[in-house]
């Protein structure tokens, strides 16, 4: 569930839809991969895990309102590495999306009116104290969606909006979806695991010998291993940034940037921020706190010589040195949500970049290979087995080549001679 409307949150739920939705503890068969025509044997083989029953497909045209972060620099090149195209809706005309907002409305009525503490669209139809009987948690809701709509929106009858085509029919997406795939096939493509760092914004920097690499005012890598080859030289990048690397940077996790290694594209090297203490100990903080943290420290006339001095300043904003007026228990309901909401995205920042499995405790630098070579060979090897069975069971003979065009012209001529043999 995504928590924020950033247009790195747009990137990776575009990713998401390419994606297969794991199966959760508790789940039975009847939620697994229904669709016919691809086995669930080998699409949990080739993404490495048990595979609900939603479909995962690479969109062709994304349609957005006129909000700022879909019209971003990094929504567009998002959208352009996955070979998406944004087609912007005319201003007030919602039925431009009217398949989105129809999914909200019946998202609303279907479950969350049925939940306690629900607030809905109007104060009249508000309990006395709604908050109070809310009960489910970020994770709680997020699970509870998920299994809704493999249950209930994926089966659920369409009545009157069927398929021209079965008009009498009773039809569900699970089955159109399973129709599609009879008619055109499915691409049984899954996104790359480094699909992750390069939806994430650019920074083209120098590398310095000392301090590392400054990523919006805070300076990252400093006797990292992995710049040290390449400390006080110049890229093979042409153009306006010419000479200059390129850094990628999550703003909702500023504790470390990602650089690609030129000599091996296949591996990422997380850049730790300077200022962070070898345990890694503190917790995750977005680009505001970061924007803060300079703030904080200009206004207090700190000229650090190392990131290392800012350190005290972080922690006081992230509540780690704070008054008694401000602990979580004397904040109020702004400050709880906030300190929240900057949890959540470092949460789903970890999410993201560990892939659909539980998130690694810790934003330590390593070295992380991240591709799925043997999985990959071996789903392969077991779809063209199948596809020859097939093959072998329809033919079960090499039929015979069939005749050039010039022999079908000489025997059809008036004008051929006869052969030799021939009266």
């Amino acid at each position: 569930m995504r928590v924020a409307g950033h247009a790195v949150d747009i990137a990776m739920l575009l990713r998401d839809i390419m994606m297969p939705l794991p199966m959760r503890d508790g789940w039975g068969p009847e939620m697994e991969w229904p669709y016919p025509g691809v086995p669930a044997g080998i699409v949990a083989e080739f993404a490495g895990h048990r595979v609900a029953g939603l479909p995962f497909f690479a969109p062709e045209t994304v349609t957005t309102d006129h909000g700022g972060p879909y019209k971003s620099h990094l929504a567009v090149s998002a959208a352009r590495t996955l070979g998406c195209n944004i087609l912007p809706a005319r201003v007030l005309r919602p039925q431009d999306k009217a398949a989105c907002e129809r999914a909200f409305g019946a998202l609303r009525s279907l479950l969350f009116e049925h939940l306690p503490g629900y607030t809905g669209i109007d104060v009249a139809d508000r309990g006395a104290d709604p908050e109070a009987d809310a009960t489910l948690t970020m994770d709680q809701m997020e699970r509870l969606i998920a299994e809704w709509v493999i249950r209930v929106w994926q089966a659920r009858a369409l009545g009157e909006h069927a398929p021209a085509w079965g008009p009498g029919g009773e039809h569900s997406p699970n089955s159109l979806f399973a129709a599609a795939m009879n008619q055109g096939g499915f691409a049984l493509q899954i996104p790359r695991p480094e699909l992750y760092y390069e939806l994430l914004p650019v920074h083209q920097v120098k590398i310095h010998a000392d301090r590392g690499v400054k990523i919006g005012g805070l300076w990252y890598g400093r006797a990292d291993p992995a710049l040290k080859p390449y400390e006080g030289k110049r890229s093979a990048r042409g153009g306006q940034r010419k000479g200059e690397w390129v850094i990628r940077s999550d703003r909702r996790d500023r504790r470390q940037v990602f650089f690609q290694d030129p000599a091996d594209p296949a591996t990422w090297h997380a850049l730790r921020w300077n200022g962070l203490p070898p345990e890694g100990e503190i917790p995750a903080f977005s680009d505001k706190t970061a924007e803060d943290l300079l703030h904080e420290a200009r206004a207090a006339g700190l000229s650090p010589q190392s990131d290392d001095d800012l350190l005290p300043v972080l922690l006081k904003l992230l509540g780690g040195v704070a008054p008694v007026s401000q602990w979580p228990s004397r904040m109020g309901k702004k400050e709880k949500k906030a300190r929240a909401r900057e949890t959540a995205q470092g949460d789903q920042a970890a999410r993201d970049r560990q892939g659909r499995g539980p998130a690694e405790a810790g934003g330590g630098a390593r070295v992380v290979p991240l591709r799925w070579p043997e999985q990959a060979s071996s789903a392969r090897d077991a779809i063209d087995a199948e596809r020859r069975r097939r093959r072998e069971q329809a033919v079960p003979r090499r039929p015979d080549p069939p005749g050039t065009l010039g022999d079908r012209l000489r025997s059809t001529s008036l004008l051929a001679l006869p052969d030799e043999d021939e009266e």
